[in-house]
């Protein structure tokens, strides 16, 4: 395409949420007569989900301990569910299998799932946990698991499929994508804080509004939005914690065990629920025998064609460098060298041979050069923000929540054509000074 000069909205970025606030927005402009696609911009440095999102495990939850979380999770699966097709998405379900430690938290997160209507299952009590996971695969064998939820809905989705999948639909409402456009800066009002246009290596867009859906480029995009670097939080007791950093890092380990996808089928011959198992239970090495870790520990994992075999993976550990030392390009080839390494390797398929017999001394088939996981941009509770800075600048920082939450696009489009959202509101910047957080709980991940 021609380069474009200006447009009414610019989106900065061709991942999830870039993609599916232009789809929603084109949407929005049509039914409300007040524009249409036409009218939007998507510009990425690189090309369509060349980042997180296409290299993204692909899972589909609404498990979480926080009930805001969950209610936007449950927003996002039925945007998933909305067109399967599109998004390559298979609504096989998700399951949390946890030890005692957690089943306090585990069945709050069920009851308040009950309250909104969302589908799951909830078995405790350590026999009936094992008796549950038999019914699906015979060779079940994690010990120490006292409860499983197994929520219906849910699943995973094909990461390139769906964003070329999501990025059809908005061009098909007219969205121009613009690729190969680096942004390198804002230009600014003389006597206002709003964005004028976004600069890129190819030349200014004026603009009326701007969307940042930079996924772990936040902080970027931020530094060039000239906005605070660190934030007030109030804690629950009441005090005051001041100049906490804004960004975080955490590197995301995942991989793929390249074996046969169909090996890993429940006992009728289905293909099973995206798996989580968080245990306190001793991780032992699958390769010597060796004691891999006696504290917490929790993996995901499914069966990927996509991916080729069992894809998953672990939680994360935070990266002890400056955001602006890693945040430049962190999937790209300026990145530091975060592949994950052989005590990820050790742990996961480890993991996963304590959880299933099937898995015992596959190890060997782990898939080294497979792009997966990357840095992760953190908020300061590891939640969402979602807001409007400058006036007319909307930040979708998702917190590594990300490609689940396509939901969130949507919800994005109706805010910027100014139908304010309910479940957007526990997302505000102000929580943090306002110590309106959101509830920690006892899983090993950040983001649960």
């Amino acid at each position: 395409m021609a380069f474009p000069t200006g447009v009414k909205y610019v989106i900065i970025g061709a991942g999830i949420h870039g993609l599916s606030t232009a789809y929603h927005l084109a949407l929005r402009l049509r039914e409300t007569g007040h524009g249409s696609g036409e009218d939007v911009l998507v510009v990425d440095k690189t090309s369509i989900a060349a980042g997180a999102s296409g290299i993204a495990c692909g899972v589909v939850r609404n498990n979480y301990f926080q009930p805001a979380m969950r209610e936007l999770m449950a927003h996002s699966v039925s945007v998933w569910e909305s067109d399967p097709e599109a998004f390559s998405y298979h609504p096989v379900g998700y399951m949390q299998i946890s030890p005692e430690c957690m089943r306090k938290d585990v069945t709050t997160i069920y009851e308040q799932q009950k309250a909104i209507g969302y589908d799951s299952e909830f078995i405790e009590g350590e026999a009936d946990s094992m008796a549950y996971m038999k019914t699906l695969f015979e060779d079940w064998q994690a010990k120490g698991i006292t409860s499983v939820l197994h929520e219906k809905r849910g699943g995973y989705a094909n990461n390139m499929a769906s964003m070329y999948g999501l990025a059809g639909k908005a061009e098909s409402e007219g969205v121009r994508i613009l690729t190969g456009a680096r942004v390198t800066g804002f230009e600014f009002g003389s006597n206002s804080q709003a964005v004028t246009a976004v600069v890129t290596d190819n030349g200014a867009i004026s603009c009326d509004y701007v969307v940042v859906g930079a996924g772990p480029w936040v902080n970027e995009m931020w530094t060039m939005l000239d906005l605070p670097k660190t934030v007030s939080i109030k804690g629950a007791d009441g005090t005051m914690h001041e100049d906490v950093p804004m960004w975080k890092f955490w590197c995301l380990e995942e991989g793929t065990l390249g074996v046969d996808p169909e090996m890993h089928k429940t006992n009728d011959g289905s293909f099973p629920p995206v798996i989580h198992v968080d245990s306190d239970a001793p991780l032992y090495s699958d390769e010597d025998g060796s004691l891999i870790t006696e504290k917490m520990w929790g993996i995901y994992y499914k069966p990927d064609f996509n991916f080729g075999g069992i894809q998953g993976g672990a939680a994360p550990y935070v990266v002890n460098q400056e955001p602006d030392d890693v945040a430049v390009d962190p999937y790209g080839p300026d990145s530091p060298d975060f592949i994950v390494g052989d005590d990820f390797i050790n742990m996961w398929c480890s993991a996963l041979a304590h959880c299933q017999k099937r898995f015992e001394g596959q190890i060997r088939y782990y898939k080294h050069h497979d792009p997966s996981g990357g840095l992760g941009c953190f908020t300061p509770d590891s939640f969402p923000v979602f807001d409007v800075f400058r006036e007319n600048v909307y930040v979708i920082a998702d917190s590594n929540h990300g490609y689940k939450m396509i939901g969130v696009g949507k919800l994005a489009a109706q805010e910027i054509t100014g139908e304010t959202s309910a479940l957007m509101e526990p997302f505000r910047v102000s929580r943090y000074a306002e110590g309106r957080l959101h509830p920690v709980s006892n899983s090993p991940f950040p983001w649960s």
